[in-house]
């Protein structure tokens, strides 16, 4: 058997890119940043940087939720924390010209999480915001703030954003994973606020209540209520043991 060579291969760099996805104001958003470097110098791009020689995926999806959200991945065997984040891989990105520096394959990661601080720039970026996906992913495909030219985000992210978007809205309807845009405590309307913005659409909500606490082991009550929506107390839920839902909340066909 020959000796293997590395040379006789070309190198390759591995980024790890997130599409940050929060509910704010009602409305599904997701964490861009402007590029203050090139390529792309000046354009919004998703938040990510390269994979340090020493870590592996998880571990640098992880330092990059850190540093853009101060946010921490939460562990799914270990009690929920007040800071912590789904973080799940997507999908990995390899075009060999999604980059013009040089080959650069990204493995990009969804990140979930309610109440998320005001966004921060780090690394090569210069500033960071919150936008609505419907913003993101307009029909021309460009985005840019009120008064900027309208541009298509960095790379190939707008691509990243759709997928990460699409495993949003498809996830939400056979598991658990919309209470992760709750906190801790919620009520039954703050979780279907949280459906009707993933998914883009209004939903009944006597049916909404109904579906969700007659799933077995969907929701679990904390025996508390609050009147931060206005009106008369409101029963609070925490997230219960099932992460499938059985039947499966599915999405209204629009």
């Amino acid at each position: 058997m020959p000796p293997y060579d590395p040379s006789t291969f070309p190198p390759f760099a591995v980024t790890v890119d997130l599409v940050v996805l929060t509910v704010r104001r009602h409305a599904l958003c997701a964490l861009v940043v402007r590029r203050g470097e090139p390529p792309f110098q000046g354009r919004w791009a998703l938040p990510g940087g390269f994979v340090k020689a020493d870590e592996d995926l998880g571990a640098a999806a992880a330092r990059e939720l850190v540093e853009e959200t101060g946010l921490c991945a939460q562990d799914p065997s270990a009690p929920a924390v007040g800071n912590g984040a789904h973080l799940e891989q997507l999908a990995t990105y390899g075009d060999p010209g999604r980059d013009p520096r040089m080959r650069v394959v990204s493995v990009a990661h969804l990140a979930l999480a309610p109440d998320l601080p005001a966004p921060r720039a780090g690394g090569d970026a210069n500033s960071a915001r919150w936008s609505s996906v419907d913003d993101l992913l307009g029909a021309d495909g460009s985005f840019g703030q009120e008064g900027e030219s309208q541009t298509p985000l960095a790379f190939d992210h707008a691509q990243i954003l759709a997928d990460g978007v699409e495993r949003a809205r498809s996830k939400i309807e056979y598991s658990s994973l919309a209470t992760a845009f709750c906190p801790q405590e919620f009520t039954v309307g703050e979780l279907r606020r949280v459906y009707e913005a993933v998914w883009g659409v209004v939903l009944d909500p006597r049916n909404f209540h109904r579906k969700v606490t007659g799933t077995p082991g969907f929701l679990v009550p904390t025996g508390g209520t609050t009147t931060r929506q206005g009106g008369r107390p409101a029963q609070l839920f925490r997230a219960g043991a099932a992460t499938v839902l059985n039947p499966p909340m599915l999405r209204p066909e629009v």
